[in-house]
């Protein structure tokens, strides 16, 4: 693959990650947020937040179904964008529902336990994203796969995290779920090395 190919498709994707981020800023600048455009904000973040996260465990499963590589190189940048997002999401929880107040955070937690699960699903992203790069690869060894197996838990926790506030739409909660499952799924040793040779059923079918 090309190396201005390479350098292309990381500024697309660059780009396409930002473009969300731009659509609702611009929404609350042109007051087309509704009345509360600080939750507008929390809200669609955290969503972004689950996008990049499924978006980001599909790379695998594409690769060895696909052999094309422009989806691996593209796995830390995916990764480094949830994290971004997801840390973006607690910010407008501190601004906009916390008012900056860090002594209402603890009576929060105890009225909404669905907070510690959003922030233990945080610290796992943050811990994943210190340690994805090659010289903590280096450091870490063998243990590094194994700590970045952390990734299924912190799914978990998101989608615990998104059903606790969507409860009145199980129908969108399930779909997240599902997408989840899917991926967990294409993931299995056993379902995962099927993947190469439904590549090559579709190649000859063409």
């Amino acid at each position: 693959m090309p190396t201005y190919f390479i350098t292309l498709w990381r500024i697309g994707v660059f780009i396409g990650a930002l473009v969300p981020l731009g659509w609702w800023s611009l929404h609350v600048a042109t007051n087309m947020a509704g009345p509360e455009p600080g939750r507008y904000l929390l809200l669609n973040i955290g969503q972004g937040a689950l996008w990049l996260l499924l978006l980001t465990l599909s790379l695998t499963p594409l690769t060895r179904l696909t052999r094309w590589k422009g989806f691996s190189v593209i796995r830390r940048q995916l990764g480094l964008w949830t994290l971004a997002y997801a840390f973006l999401h607690f910010v407008c929880y501190v601004l906009f529902i916390l008012g900056l107040n860090w002594a209402q955070l603890g009576s929060e937690i105890v009225k909404r336990p669905y907070i510690i699960v959003g922030m233990l699903a945080l610290s796992g992203l943050a811990a994943l994203g210190a340690t994805s790069n090659r010289w903590a690869m280096r450091k870490l060894g063998k243990r590094w796969k194994t700590l970045h197996k952390l990734i299924y838990i912190i799914l978990a926790l998101v989608l615990l995290h998104f059903l606790w506030i969507v409860r009145a739409d199980m129908q969108e909660w399930f779909l997240y779920a599902m997408a989840g499952a899917l991926l967990m799924c294409l993931r299995i040793p056993a379902i995962s090395r099927i993947l190469p040779k439904v590549r090559q059923r579709l190649k000859h079918s063409v």
